[in-house]
């Protein structure tokens, strides 16, 4: 099991990898294969390969920052010392054209119990609605038709009923 910061709570299936210096995590349930790994460092992240990490071909920082351009967080690292991926102080958010909610910082899930579902310093959730791995995006949005617009600012309104109805739910 995966334990500490920047780790998923609900996931059972993941692989590790090390190198002298990093403790590597992929969890496969949350990857969606947006291929920024291999952008970023071709040597060490290979998927026809087996493994497809191979963290030798790689230095430390190299495969760090190609850790950190996974937008989904199914890439996740831990220092061997014991450090771990630093999440920064404050989530970002970031709706990709007709895709997910790409999501960065300090971030934990609860379920409706309260309960932890996942933490860690990088999301991506669906926004098509059709992801068999909710809350998080799965890709069906490519199968699908949905797309989104930029953007835009909700114009002013005098109150929330110019909104919309009230909802019979209450969030805490």
């Amino acid at each position: 099991a995966l334990s500490g910061q920047g780790t998923s709570v609900r996931s059972m299936a993941f692989r590790s990898y090390e190198s002298p210096e990093l403790f590597i995590d992929w969890e496969p349930e949350r990857c969606i294969h947006v291929a920024a790994c291999l952008a970023a460092a071709p040597g060490v992240f290979d998927p026809k390969r087996r493994p497809w990490v191979e963290p030798e071909n790689g230095s430390t920082e190299e495969i760090i920052a190609a850790i950190e351009a996974c937008p989904t967080g199914a890439l996740r690292y831990r220092r061997n010392d014991g450090g771990a991926e630093d999440p920064g102080s404050e989530a970002t958010i970031y709706p990709v054209q007709s895709g997910p909610l790409v999501v960065r910082g300090p971030l934990e899930v609860t379920a409706d119990d309260g309960s932890v579902f996942a933490t860690g310093p990088r999301m991506a959730f669906c926004r098509c609605g059709r992801s068999g791995n909710q809350p998080f995006c799965d890709n069906s949005h490519r199968t699908t038709t949905f797309e989104s617009e930029a953007p835009v600012p909700r114009a002013s309104s005098e109150s929330p009923d110019e909104i919309c109805p009230p909802q019979d739910e209450t969030f805490g």
